[in-house]
């Protein structure tokens, strides 16, 4: 077995992206524990199909995927698949942070541009607009709901450091990955995330 590439570092408040081929496995990893990760993905071939929270709950019937969880497209194809999880919660309901996030939650009067902004930049070169930003896959984003009225609280990531989640892509895509800009999301703290990609027969 081939020993496995060195993982690339995400900047804390930053976003990158950057092509899965299928049969590729990305590992997002929480290097100092408490951070979260938005996911994006779109098929590379047409960018029209992205990753859907909608399709992806309705077909799985809860809110929180983990291991052997598909995650489908808007057009109700399988984009990835949870292939391994130590956490085991992620949210799937928030969409990403940016700066109306934090001038309507917190009232900054100087908003950073947030997870939206950063994803807009680094997808824009693949020509990826940012009204094609849907709900991203919050990696290790800890979102309770109360059973009885509904309300969603963000409480701190159950993610400790070196914790991971690992994706097999099912589609060759084009995938938007940041280490998340919100304070209430990461408990009062930017750090840093990483990723990895192998190939499936190197996972």
């Amino acid at each position: 077995m081939c020993d496995a590439p060195p993982p690339q570092a995400i900047a804390p408040r930053s976003g990158v992206a950057f092509t899965l081929d299928r049969g590729q496995r990305l590992t997002v990893i929480d290097p100092q524990g408490e951070q979260v990760a938005d996911l994006l993905a779109y098929n590379r071939h047409d960018t029209g199909e992205v990753l859907s929270s909608g399709r992806t709950l309705d077909y799985a019937s809860r809110i929180y995927l983990t291991t052997g969880d598909p995650l489908y497209s808007n057009r109700s194809n399988v984009m990835l698949r949870i292939v391994e999880d130590t956490v085991g919660r992620h949210d799937f309901l928030l969409t990403p942070c940016s700066k109306d996030t934090f001038r309507i939650i917190y009232g900054d009067t100087d908003p950073h541009r947030g997870c939206f902004g950063n994803l807009a930049a680094a997808l824009a070169p693949y020509g990826i607009g940012p009204d094609q930003i849907p709900i991203a896959f919050n990696c290790f984003m800890n979102v309770p709901i109360d059973a009885a009225t509904g309300a969603i609280t963000v409480e701190p990531p159950l993610s400790r450091p070196g914790d991971h989640i690992t994706f097999e892509a099912q589609a060759d895509l084009v995938i938007g990955l940041t280490a998340c800009s919100a304070l209430q999301s990461n408990n009062g703290s930017f750090k840093p995330i990483h990723y990895r990609i192998d190939s499936a027969d190197a996972a």
